[in-house]
């Protein structure tokens, strides 16, 4: 194991296209698609779809639900043993509601990811293991986190020597960020798009937002820009790294898979700034397809 992913795991159903829900009317759509999602696994996915040895801790509910996300793992030969299955509770679902401009919306129930804590980052054990890098995906979306003190965790997976990345999502949890700054001086590389920088900030340029985010500890910053790339702010960069040109499809995920590739990038020896594009064009294949995770089971 080379690569460890700490995060959220839902089984998502994805429909496109669907701009407006009445309060009684029904609405029909032209496609839809059932996968495994949530950030955790799309993270985890990623990663060993590019060929990273990755394990993932998640907690999925005791379920049918459960066992299609088991399959898919299996497929991409994911280890994890890790992951709990909690009796009596239902894994987590996302409903997401793709309209004509290709931006989701979600209709969303945390279910058994309520119960992902600290006490699933096993350090010892995924050490031994020969894991180089930690990703905690999906931040705010994890209770769990928000209740005990994790910052202490991540302060324990530094001195173990682990390369940690962190990735946020956009919920009302995000009006307190005490939690995230608690955690910043421990991470090596701070993930956010453009509305979560300036919702967790109040800044909407993404290069002062950039530096905000370093003043509170991160070692390097990647605000991600959609089409537009993303904006990095490390040491040895400061500035936009551009996005491949491509014909999108969803845009579900494609964070995820930024964060896949970038993480990949750096376990291969990459510099910052490459590892910025290689996330752009793991995100680039994403958007090409429908839900987060199709795209990696077709071939490139």
């Amino acid at each position: 194991m080379e690569a460890f992913v700490l995060g959220n795991a839902t089984l998502d159903v994805i429909c496109y296209p669907v701009d407006d829900v009445p309060r009684h009317d029904s609405i029909t759509f032209q496609r839809s698609i059932v996968s495994p999602g949530g950030c955790g696994s799309n993270v985890a996915i990623g990663l060993a779809s590019l060929g990273v040895p990755a394990g993932l801790a998640a907690t999925i509910g005791d379920d049918d639900a459960a066992l299609l996300l088991e399959t898919y793992w299996d497929k991409v030969g994911l280890d994890w043993r890790y992951v709990r299955r909690i009796p009596g509770d239902h894994t987590g679902v996302s409903v997401g509601l793709v309209d004509t401009d290709l931006q989701p919306r979600f209709v969303h129930t945390s279910g058994a990811n309520a119960w992902l804590d600290s006490s699933a980052l096993d350090l010892k054990g995924i050490c031994e293991l020969g894991c180089r890098s930690l990703h905690v995906a999906g931040f705010f979306v994890l209770p769990g986190l928000l209740k005990d003190p994790f910052a202490a965790s991540l302060a324990e997976a530094k001195i173990a020597g682990l390369e940690i990345s962190l990735d946020v999502v956009q919920t009302p949890r995000m009006d307190d960020p005490s939690y995230l700054w608690a955690c910043l001086p421990y991470v090596d590389f701070f993930f956010c798009n453009l509305s979560e920088a300036k919702r967790l900030s109040g800044i909407d340029d993404p290069e002062i937002a950039g530096r905000f985010f370093r003043d509170r500890g991160a070692g390097a910053v990647c605000v991600k820009l959609g089409n537009n790339g993303c904006m990095l702010d490390s040491d040895d960069f400061r500035g936009i790294v551009p996005a491949e040109v491509v014909d999108v499809v969803d845009t579900t995920g494609a964070g995820d898979a930024f964060a896949a590739g970038f993480v990949a990038a750096r376990l291969a020896g990459m510099q910052v700034e490459d590892a910025c594009k290689a996330g752009n064009a793991a995100g680039a294949r994403v958007v090409s397809s429908l839900g987060a995770i199709s795209a990696w089971f077709q071939e490139s």
